[in-house]
Order: C-alpha cells, then sequence, then structure tokens
C-alpha cells in the first residue's frame, strides 16, 4: 500500500509565498510523475505542474513564473515553491504520484490536499 500526504498550505497575503510538500511511502518500487493539481470549486480540478523523474516540468500557464517544482527522489517527494501569490490561486492542492509499487503494479496515488488561501 502507498500513501501520499502533503503539507504546507494556509493563509497568505496577495504577493506573498507557501512551499508545499509532499511524500509518499509505503511499497515503492518507483515513483514515475509526481505533481500538484488544485481546484477551486465549482471548477474542475486544474494541472498545476509536473515533474518527471527525470526532471522534466511541465507548468500550467496560470502560474508559471512564479511557481516552482521540484523533486528529491531520494525521499519520494515533491515540492511547490510558490511565490507572488493572488487571490486567484486560493485552492485546496492535491499532490499526485504515478507510482509502480513493489509487485511492479503501476497506478495513480493522490493526496487529500491542502488548502492555500490567499487574501488580505
Amino acid at each position: 500500500q502507498v500513501q501520499v500526504v502533503e503539507s504546507g498550505g494556509g493563509l497568505v497575503q496577495p504577493g506573498g509565498s507557501l512551499r508545499l510538500s509532499c511524500a509518499a511511502s509505503g511499497s515503492i518500487f518507483m515513483i514515475n510523475a509526481m505533481g500538484w493539481y488544485r481546484q477551486a470549486p465549482p471548477k474542475e480540478r486544474e494541472l498545476v505542474a509536473v515533474i518527471t523523474a527525470g526532471g522534466r516540468t511541465i507548468v500550467a500557464d496560470s502560474v508559471k513564473g512564479r511557481f516552482t517544482i521540484s523533486r528529491d527522489n531520494a525521499k519520494n517527494a515533491v515540492y511547490l515553491q510558490m511565490n507572488s501569490l493572488k487571490p486567484e490561486d486560493t485552492a485546496v492542492y492535491y499532490c499526485h504520484a504515478d507510482v509502480t509499487n513493489t509487485g511492479r503494479a503501476r497506478f495513480d496515488e493522490w493526496g487529500r490536499g491542502t488548502q492555500v488561501t490567499v487574501s488580505s
């Protein structure tokens, strides 16, 4: 079994910064891509940024230049540094991991989400 746990959300003023962290644990053989998605009701969940095991990144246009995704493969962890935050960044942020477990089964694993609120 694999678990994914996020941390680092909170309340921040516009223009401020936050750093989200996510760690996967359990019966992991390897983690392929890891990434961050967000959802602000009534909108659908949207991709924020993804990073492959080799370090290739995909970043949404809406956050490009403000958010940076990074990864520590040794710790099965992914991070999202968010700068110059705007009220429209307010959402629940979810961590995603594309996991191959020790039984060589491959599946998607999601965290429970962490709330980010940008408000003065």
